[in-house]
């Protein structure tokens, strides 16, 4: 039996690792990596040499893809993601849409019955905290400087425009190696969260493989449902616990009270019924958050959690808008 070309762009990342990873057991597929060279990303294609074909490159550059000829799956993940994607919004630009725009090129000219499953995420919605039951009819509407959802749409639209066959996933908040970052301070504490495991975004892409039929040329959001749903404060109270910082018990106006994302998927079943890629509930994230966390580790923290707090409070952008009085800013973070 032929096994069919798979490519997957970006596989070096939190939710491209754990597709690459699953599809290398599953082993009925051909797998292509193309992926930028870093130390990261050769210690982890490393062990799996003899199972993939590695491709290193800039996707940003045409030329790099030009190896990239008799595809017949692409699983498209590679990004410039938050809060880089924020602070350099040319970058992001570059290789969010320019990369994808040059990876279709490719496609088109080389594989051109390809079929493209595109990673977009949920902040093309913009801020739902009034509104947050979230369907992929609704609007698509970014938040303010939310360069990274900008990108993300403008892709969809060159995706939708092309003349390949396609799929789109519109990502939850994927939560599992997730790395403490000023944007813990922009997501309003209110916020309805729906988080999805990196496992569990996995493998949407790896059974959509053998549902092109049902997928064809349709948007879905990727979403953990309902027993993946909490509010922001509460994530971060369990969070804290699990780690050792005790309450979140910042100064006010520390968090942002508009202009980011997140809500529930209220139309997210309609994935699931296709491909069943749900395993993991909120309660198996916060066990396998409690076990990456060694008992030394957390005594220390509990000890010294409120330099630690206060450390984190000097990352808050709405509390140094607030203190300095910048009325720009302010107007950018709070109601």
């Amino acid at each position: 039996m032929i096994k069919k070309n798979i490519l997957i762009t970006g596989a070096s990342g939190t939710v491209g690792f754990e597709v690459l990873k699953q599809l290398i057991e599953i082993n009925s597929y051909s797998l292509l990596v193309f992926d930028k060279k870093t130390k990261n990303s050769v210690r982890k294609f490393k062990p799996y040499h003899n199972k993939i074909q590695i491709i290193y490159g800039d996707i940003t550059n045409i030329e790099d893809l030009a190896f990239i000829k008799n595809i017949d799956v692409v699983i498209h993940l590679a990004a410039v993601i938050p809060p880089f994607a924020d602070d350099f919004p040319e970058i992001a630009q570059k290789v969010n849409l320019r990369g994808t725009r040059n990876l279709l090129s490719q496609l088109e000219n080389y594989s051109p019955n390809a079929f493209m499953m595109y990673s977009s995420s949920i902040s093309v919605y913009g801020d739902r905290v009034l509104n947050p039951y979230i369907k992929v009819d609704d609007l698509l509407e970014p938040s303010d400087g939310d360069h990274y959802g900008i990108t993300k749409m403008a892709a969809e639209k060159t995706i939708k425009d092309s003349n390949l066959n396609y799929t789109i996933f519109r990502l939850a908040a994927i939560m599992g190696n997730h790395k403490i970052s000023k944007l813990m301070f922009h997501q309003p504490l209110n916020t309805a969260l729906e988080i999805a495991t990196p496992h569990d975004a996995a493998r949407a892409f790896v059974n959509g493989i053998e549902k092109q039929k049902e997928l064809s040329r349709k948007i879905f959001n990727l979403g953990g449902g309902i027993d993946c749903r909490i509010i922001y404060k509460d994530f971060l109270e369990q969070s804290f616990a699990i780690f050792g910082m005790g309450k979140v018990n910042f100064p006010n106006h520390t968090f942002a009270e508009k202009n980011f994302h997140c809500g529930y998927y209220a139309d997210g079943d309609d994935l699931e019924h296709i491909v069943h890629f749900r395993k993991d509930t909120l309660n198996d994230y916060f066990k396998m958050e409690k076990q990456k966390v060694h008992f030394a580790n957390k005594i220390v923290t509990t000890l010294f959690k409120d330099p630690i707090k206060w450390f984190l409070l000097k990352k808050s952008e709405p509390y140094q808008a607030y203190k300095s009085q910048d009325l720009l800013k302010m107007n950018h973070y709070f109601n």
